[in-house]
């Protein structure tokens, strides 16, 4: 008796599958179509992606090969075709990397490429930052250490990522700009850092040496 409730209950299954099949057939296979253009369209998306990452990576090998052989002038321009036209990763190194190559010709022209990247919001904090610090490094040995002490300060706390850097830049500027009170402040802040480098220390020790006596101590 068992079985012939089980045909029952399968022939009734049948039926109200056929029914909603019926009803619904026309949206059940443009669905499925959707589905299947859907998946096509994201694999031929991951394809061309994958076929631009390959086209940049080789435009950027050759711009970097051309700054080896200290062609700075075509490097930038080489760097630059590459940050118009390549995915979003290399469009940031490049950008980087052209204003490396502009330093070599043109110091001030470097300080504002690195600056603009430095105020450009679609990069993250950890890129604005090097930036910064770059444009602060090429800037220490002449700019007041009021700028660049503007520059730093921010970067200079224990949650960002080039705070060491960034203080030991501030520490020389203030050196260059004969501030000892400065000097050693930020001597004291690198200095009693349990995570302040080994090499960073030392430098910083021979920073400390050069102050007069009365700032030593």
């Amino acid at each position: 008796m068992s079985e012939f409730f089980d045909e029952v209950d399968e022939e009734v299954r049948r039926e109200q599958l056929k029914k909603l099949w019926d009803r619904y057939n026309w949206l059940i296979v443009s669905v499925a179509i959707l589905i299947v253009a859907a998946v096509g369209g994201w694999r031929a998306y991951q394809y061309w992606q994958n076929k631009q990452a390959v086209a940049a990576g080789a435009q950027f090998e050759a711009a970097l090969k051309l700054s080896e052989e200290n062609k700075h002038t075509e490097a930038e321009e080489a760097f630059n075709k590459v940050a118009a036209t390549a995915p979003s990763g290399y469009r940031m190194l490049a950008r980087f990397q052209a204003a490396a190559e502009i330093v070599a010709r043109d110091k001030p022209a470097a300080v504002k490429a690195y600056d603009a990247l430095a105020a450009d919001t679609s990069l993250g904090q950890t890129e604005r930052d090097l930036a910064q610090l770059r444009a602060s490094a090429l800037l220490v040995d002449t700019a007041p250490y009021a700028e660049i002490k503007q520059r730093l300060e921010p970067l200079s706390g224990q949650d960002r990522t080039f705070h060491h850097s960034a203080r030991e830049l501030l520490a020389l500027s203030a050196w260059h700009g004969n501030d000892s009170a400065a000097t050693r402040q930020w001597i004291d802040l690198i200095t009693t850092d349990s995570d302040t480098p080994a090499s960073l220390r030392a430098r910083i020790e021979s920073l400390k040496a050069l102050l007069p006596s009365a700032a030593k101590s």
